[in-house]
């Protein structure tokens, strides 16, 4: 087992609550402290609450557990921020703050802040969107995200922290439910596949974004963590993908094991927030720099979700 302790803040989200079990079989249950606004259930090592915009809070929690790394989750994510922009900067910056003072301060060895395609907008390359773009975001959510990716980078060139970060595509899973994202849709319908239930989706048929399925993105972020420092040459963030698909493309490849599958396009104001950000992405500086290569294709992950799935509604 390694030795660092580690700090999960937001281990109660979709990536959070997979993510801290996928570092407890690598460090030890007993190094990796989760943590969450609520209490949390079912935990398998050291848990408690813990706000991460109180930061004398977090700067105690952190002394008094040794830890050694932050893994900072937590986040107002794209479709729920836009309904408080300004409760949604605050939060998700000085959240960060909190935590890249508290690593600077204690010396900590790594950070690991998720960013995401948010950062993208209009004015970027649609198709094999690049690592190094425009970025323009037209969500709180992307806009905290470039400032954040900026403020990280600083931070290593600065203080020499060694913070590192992905790009997170819409992430796909069946451990959890989504958390207000407007890729949710991607994971919902699976939901209502397995209860043959009709869904309704809310964006329209053939809107393609990059997509990325659960063990894929826990283990590019395991990846990306062990890679050595001298070969990443991003500090801001890493482009990352899986797969790219439309609300189509996605019901016929559940339709093919779920025959008379029936779904239906209402577009709300995500749709807005999808055209803006890119239907596929360019992550060939991940594949170059620490050996990225996604192991999922969109037919690979309908058979697992609805297997994984049934198991849940009997």
């Amino acid at each position: 087992m390694k030795q660092d302790r580690l700090l999960i803040i937001g281990a109660g989200g979709q990536i959070g609550a997979v993510l801290t079990e996928a570092l407890r079989e690598a460090y030890g249950s007993d190094n990796v402290l989760a943590t969450d606004l609520r209490p949390l259930t079912n935990q398998t090592g050291p848990s408690q609450t813990l706000d991460a915009l109180d930061a004398a809070a977090l700067a105690e929690t952190a002394q008094k557990h040794g830890i050694t790394q932050i893994y900072h989750l937590a986040a107002i994510l794209s479709a729920t921020g836009e309904k408080d922009p300004q409760r949604a900067w605050e939060i998700n910056m000085r959240s960060l703050f909190n935590v890249l003072e508290t690593a600077r301060t204690q010396n900590m060895h790594k950070v690991y802040f998720p960013s995401s395609i948010a950062v993208f907008g209009r004015e970027a390359h649609r198709e094999n969107t690049p690592q190094h773009e425009v970025l323009i975001p037209e969500t709180v959510y992307g806009i905290s995200k470039v400032a954040g990716e900026n403020w990280a980078n600083y931070y290593f060139r600065r203080y020499g922290l060694d913070v590192r970060s992905l790009r997170y595509p819409g992430i796909i899973g069946y451990q959890s439910l989504p958390g207000g994202g407007t890729t949710d849709y991607a994971v919902d319908i699976y939901h209502y596949a397995v209860q043959n239930k009709p869904f309704t989706c809310f964006l329209r048929d053939n809107t393609p974004l990059p997509m990325l399925y659960m063990p894929d993105a826990i283990r590019a972020t395991l990846e990306l963590m062990e890679a050595p420092a001298d070969k990443l040459t991003v500090r801001t963030s890493y482009n990352l993908s899986g797969m790219s698909f439309t609300p189509a493309e996605i019901t016929a490849s559940i339709q093919k094991q779920v025959p008379g599958f029936q779904v239906s396009y209402e577009p709300d104001f995500r749709q807005a927030i999808a055209d803006s950000w890119p239907g596929s992405i360019n992550d060939s500086t991940a594949r170059a720099d620490w050996g990225w290569k996604p192991e999922f294709d969109l037919d690979a992950m309908t058979a697992d979700m609805l297997l994984n799935l049934r198991a849940q509604y009997p």
